[in-house]
């Protein structure tokens, strides 16, 4: 029986087919793929807003898990069986950005799953440096949040945030409430906003502090929570313009904005307050193969709850349903897709 993909074709419409079943190529590994986990930047493809840059039938997912099924020319250390996750970035190697160090946002990186095809299939040939090892105690389940764990690690790094210092979460969707569950981790004092109220339930199940923005004086509740001063952090992982100037309205002097969240269109922002109070912006896009490391350990460990952020999982015959779920649906945090390749 040969495996089946799941198809983005246009907006709000995806196709679950068969997939063809090729071997790797040199440098290649096929991995069966157990699950797919569907994220933010998939929606925005399933609303038709990146049809600029996806090219149709286009096979989506990068946050996945699974095992290594075959193994292409010239690829060592590797054995059937291994369970995977995947990093995937390709970059060219010779841009400013990959010369500098920064290879994760290379000016001509190719993300799998959106430039090339992706994770929501049941086998998956991808190059072996994508691969990060899984712990074997891991489950495969929880093994397709590494990717977005990773993301919390990668923003909580670039915001330089310190033990003790005050950390304002703008948004409690599974991307906000990983980092606030990283920043906790790392000693910070952690306060999140949402609106929504399955996710402060969920926010709250795991002893996390929530504030509702409705009806409420955000800035004047995070002014007393932080002693007078602000927040010394705000990561912006919203996407709404109300959100951005919430975050920059609760800053502390010389507080740093993280922008987390995808902006499709411009926001206004008042940077008097930028001048008046010396603010940071700082842009926080992807991550390293730190991060990738990093966040299967913590989900190893259990010091990052999967279980509490994965509200369903679906086969990959209704994945459309499934994003459609993720889309209109209440009370959904994170919602998995069984790609059947492995377990």
């Amino acid at each position: 029986m040969n495996p089946r993909r799941a198809a983005y074709t246009r907006a709000r419409t995806i196709v679950v087919d068969d997939a063809v079943l090729a071997p790797p190529g040199p440098g290649q590994v096929r991995i069966d793929v157990a699950y797919t986990s569907i994220c933010g930047t998939d929606l925005h493809i399933f609303h038709g807003e990146m049809d600029a840059r996806v090219s149709t039938p286009a096979v989506l997912g990068h946050e996945m898990s699974g095992r290594v099924a075959a193994i292409g020319e010239g690829v060592e250390g590797r054995a059937i069986g291994d369970p995977v996750t995947v990093m995937p970035l390709a970059w060219c190697g010779t841009c400013p950005a990959c010369r500098a160090g920064h290879s994760h946002i290379c000016h001509n990186l190719v993300f799998l799953g959106i430039d090339a095809p992706g994770s929501m299939q049941g086998s998956w040939n991808v190059p072996v440096s994508t691969l990060i090892d899984l712990p074997a105690a891991l489950p495969l389940d929880h093994a397709a949040l590494v990717e977005p764990t990773a993301v919390a690690i990668h923003d909580v790094t670039r915001a330089g945030l310190e033990p003790g210092e005050h950390a304002l979460v703008v948004g409690a969707g599974p991307i906000g409430v990983l980092i606030a569950l990283v920043a906790r981790r790392n000693g910070a004092h952690v306060i999140l906003v949402e609106p929504d109220p399955h996710r402060r339930a969920v926010a709250e199940k795991l002893d996390l502090s929530v504030l509702d923005p409705v009806g409420s004086d955000v800035a004047a509740e995070v002014a007393a929570w932080s002693g007078g001063a602000g927040t010394e952090v705000a990561f912006e992982v919203s996407g709404a313009a109300a959100g951005v100037t919430t975050a920059v309205d609760s800053l502390a002097t010389r507080g740093r904005l993280v922008q987390v969240a995808i902006h499709p269109y411009p926001r206004p922002v008042i940077l008097h307050r930028f001048f008046w109070r010396e603010l940071t912006l700082i842009g926080a896009r992807l991550y390293e193969r730190a991060d990738f490391e990093a966040a299967a350990r913590l989900l190893a460990d259990g010091e990052i709850p999967a279980a509490a952020l994965i509200s369903r999982i679906e086969p990959i015959e209704r994945a459309a349903d499934a994003f459609s779920t993720l889309e209109t649906g209440p009370g959904v945090m994170k919602v998995l897709i069984d790609c059947g390749g492995a377990r």
